[in-house]
């Protein structure tokens, strides 16, 4: 009879600096400049932990899908990004999501626009 492994849920966490305008909100809107911020993801990969290793996924393997998000996204105008025009945190969470979907195991993401402010993406 084979054991059951538990599943797990992982996070790892990034962090990159990105100037971005909002051009779908009110003229008035403090976001309809261009401002930047200090934008911290979180990559979520949820799965059964290795009958040997004891992990759901190595940390390395997070950081080395990342890398091509962080390419993409740190010190750039978001807006400039193919598919990042109208960049509010919940469409970046999208972006990221998506375009990590190869990762195995992933299940959600978090971007935290600030301090107190954050959006997720569940797939």
């Amino acid at each position: 009879m084979e054991a059951l492994m538990p599943i797990v849920e992982v996070v790892q966490g990034f962090r990159f600096e990105s100037a971005h305008f909002l051009p779908n909100v009110p003229d008035t809107h403090r976001c309809k400049t261009m401002h930047g911020h200090s934008y911290r993801v979180d990559v979520h990969v949820t799965g059964p932990t290795g009958e040997r290793s004891g992990m759901v996924i190595d940390f390395f393997d997070v950081d080395d899908a990342f890398e091509p998000v962080m390419a993409a996204l740190d010190h750039q105008v978001l807006n400039t990004v193919e598919g990042l025009e109208n960049p509010t945190a919940e469409n970046i969470a999208i972006w990221i999501f998506n375009t990590l979907s190869g990762l195995k195991g992933i299940s959600k993401v978090v971007v935290h626009e600030t301090e107190f402010s954050r959006a997720s993406y569940q797939g």
